[in-house]
């Protein structure tokens, strides 16, 4: 996945954002993306490599792997930092389709017509509502991917010891995770930039309320 150009697009937003959205964006970039890319890709690149379980039975190891870790903790936050910047971008878009649509204006009509946008990027009519239901989404989906980990993974921690008993597994067998504690500590990390960037989309949501 190229985040650089995601990076690219990103900011692009920024001189269209609040004070609140200006840290939101500063949030995301440093303490998630850059966090993802340089460190936690490579903290998750061997959970399933070293996934060690005190039994050679063909298939245990794969089975009981796939019931501890249903899904990577990466591929997650991949998919929560996509879903996350896109309703940025819609407003990057609305605000791009009014300048289109104020140049065509000023084509047809000459510099003496009427302008339909002063100020494109002005968060008023439905721009003002593009903008409050980006951030509603934002913190929806925050929240949502709050819980999966949570019903995931309890208390957002990864044990050193699971013991499984599937199918093929002859009994119940040991299994140990590689770096428990190290990727603990980058989940954890996870949890409160997410839970930042929650509260700050609900405070900016609060003020553009209270502006109009």
């Amino acid at each position: 996945m190229n985040w650089a150009a995601l990076e690219g697009l990103l900011n692009g937003v920024n001189k269209y954002s609040t004070a609140f959205g200006r840290i939101w964006l500063s949030i995301v970039f440093i303490f998630r993306l850059l966090v993802y890319v340089v460190a936690a890709e490579r903290v998750w690149s061997d959970d399933h490599k070293d996934f060690d379980c005190n039994t050679r039975q063909p298939g245990c190891t794969n089975v009981c792997f796939d019931y501890f870790f249903p899904i990577s903790h990466i591929r997650l936050w991949a998919l929560q930092l996509i879903l996350v910047t896109c309703p940025s971008l819609l407003v990057a878009m609305h605000v791009a389709y009014r300048e289109v649509k104020e140049q065509k204006r000023r084509a047809a009509g000459g510099d003496g017509c009427r302008h339909g946008y002063l100020s494109p990027g002005k968060k008023r009519g439905g721009l003002w509502w593009t903008y409050l239901l980006s951030l509603i989404f934002k913190a929806g989906v925050d929240a949502v991917f709050l819980y999966i980990f949570y019903r995931f993974y309890r208390n957002y921690t990864l044990p050193r010891l699971v013991k499984c008993e599937l199918p093929p597994c002859p009994n119940v067998v040991d299994c140990f995770i590689s770096r428990p504690t190290e990727k603990t500590i980058f989940t954890l990390f996870m949890v409160v930039t997410t839970c930042i960037c929650i509260v700050l989309s609900l405070m900016e949501a609060t003020y553009l309320i209270s502006k109009r």
